[in-house]
């Protein structure tokens, strides 16, 4: 199996077409939720996307096929004064699991975030998604923390929808 790590271009319909089927496998996953993206998501993703000019989105591909995708954000550390890539989405197709994927799309998101000049990726991960705090733990990733007396950072969010 021939496995690549490719960055998505949001003007190449194929592509398009692609991050929309993958991320909706995700979304109805329990991972991602448990439903369907909504026809809107749908129908605007891939045109708000390219109104972004701080995101960025990875596939892996076998052969050609799309079997894993990575959905990322730039942000920016004002203590290191650098930029960061947030990894908003992340997923591997259920037929593709554990064949290592997660590390070749972790390795490719380094890559560009190193060429970027970035000084960290974050992601965030559900308690209840062990195998995926796995992965992340064995490619290097751990909570956050300033000041180890303080704890690790929380995620935390207000809906606004």
């Amino acid at each position: 199996m021939a496995f690549e790590v490719i960055r998505a271009d949001y003007t190449h319909t194929q592509h398009a077409d692609w991050l929309i089927t993958l991320l909706d496998e995700y979304a109805r996953d329990e991972q991602g939720g448990g439903a369907p993206l909504s026809t809107y998501s749908r129908e605007n993703l891939i045109d708000a996307l390219q109104q972004q000019p701080n995101a960025v989105s990875f596939f892996v591909l076998e052969n050609g096929n799309p079997v894993a995708l990575s959905n990322c954000f730039f942000g920016f550390s004002t203590f290191k004064c650098k930029p960061v890539l947030n990894i908003h989405d992340f997923m591997v197709r259920e037929s593709h699991r554990g064949k290592g994927l997660s590390r070749l799309l972790l390795n490719g998101i380094e890559e560009f975030a190193r060429h970027k000049g970035c000084c960290k990726i974050t992601l965030e991960v559900l308690e209840g998604n062990t195998t995926a705090q796995q992965a992340y733990r064995n490619y290097g990733f751990a909570g956050y923390e300033l000041d180890p007396k303080m704890g690790t950072a929380m995620f935390w969010e207000l809906s606004l929808i």
